[in-house]
């Protein structure tokens, strides 16, 4: 391994980065938010959860403004905070979690900047998707429909039916067996597994999760007393629920790479299959391989 890869490698490892850290730019201003919002003097004239979603849309028309978000982003996002609104108040009325402090704004118990959070995940994925020139390889768009809307359902349902997320988890991974996420990093393509891309989204919401709790977003019941980190199981309840955002940004935005019909073995088949035409697409996690 040359010293020119290995600088490559780290350049790119490093545009990575700077891409993901656009990418998740809402969701950071949205938490922070949150953290600031704990600082405020509790005799204030309005609820904290009430200015908190003063803030949310404040922040999703700034990020329209700013050309964060397009048209078809805000239309994504708006879906995934009434998805995630739904989930809320069935999963505090379930006892799952709580939101402890009064406000005017709050639903059977939930405040309606709750699905801020959700919208902030949804954000993550249109920019991504952007920043980064996304495109799908045999993606199976109406099976993963179908899955996605099993495992929205099944996060309510295990409350009275068996848990079937382990069923879930299994036929996700089959119905993404062979279908790959291809993206540029500063002009080289790239590509990983879908199913691995679902697997890191989800560590990193768990991550967010733990700072989101830390800063007073909701409580689970072990938090009550004070903040603890949110268990690791949480992870793989992410890894899967992140495919409902998935299917819903996926629907708006997914292109599928180009097809030649160039034979397999011929020196193109590769950047066919790739969905470029400057070259076969690296695989992740070995980033970079030219």
């Amino acid at each position: 391994m040359t010293f020119q890869k290995v600088s490559h490698d780290c350049a790119q490892f490093w545009r990575f980065g700077c891409d993901q850290v656009r990418a998740v730019a809402f969701a950071v201003v949205l938490v922070g938010g949150i953290g600031a919002s704990r600082l405020l003097p509790a005799d204030m004239p309005i609820a904290r959860y009430d200015l908190l979603l003063l803030f949310g849309v404040a922040l999703t028309v700034l990020a329209r403004k700013v050309g964060w978000d397009g048209p078809r982003d805000t239309a994504v996002i708006l879906g995934c905070h009434v998805v995630g609104l739904l989930f809320e108040l069935v999963k505090v009325r379930m006892g799952s979690w709580s939101y402890p402090e009064e406000a005017l704004t709050k639903v059977a118990g939930v405040p309606l900047y709750g699905g801020f959070l959700y919208s902030a995940v949804g954000s993550y994925c249109c920019r991504a998707w952007k920043i980064m020139d996304l495109s799908l390889v045999r993606y199976r768009p109406r099976t993963m429909a179908v899955l996605a809307a099993a495992v929205y359902l099944n996060f309510f349902t295990h409350h009275w039916l068996p848990d079937a997320r382990l069923v879930l988890a299994a036929l996700l991974i089959a119905a993404m067996a062979g279908t790959w996420v291809h993206f540029t990093v500063g002009g080289s393509r790239y590509r990983m597994p879908l199913a691995l891309a679902f697997a890191l989204i989800g560590f990193f919401l768990w991550v967010a999760e733990n700072a989101a709790t830390y800063a007073g977003a909701w409580s689970y019941p072990h938090q009550l007393d004070g903040w603890q980190p949110v268990p690791l199981s949480k992870f793989g309840a992410w890894a899967l629920l992140i495919s409902v955002t998935f299917v819903l940004v996926a629907r708006t935005h997914r292109r599928e790479a180009p097809d030649t019909g160039i034979r397999p073995g011929s020196g193109s088949a590769e950047a066919a299959r790739s969905g470029t035409t400057g070259g076969a697409a690296k695989d992740v996690p070995a980033l970079a391989t030219s």
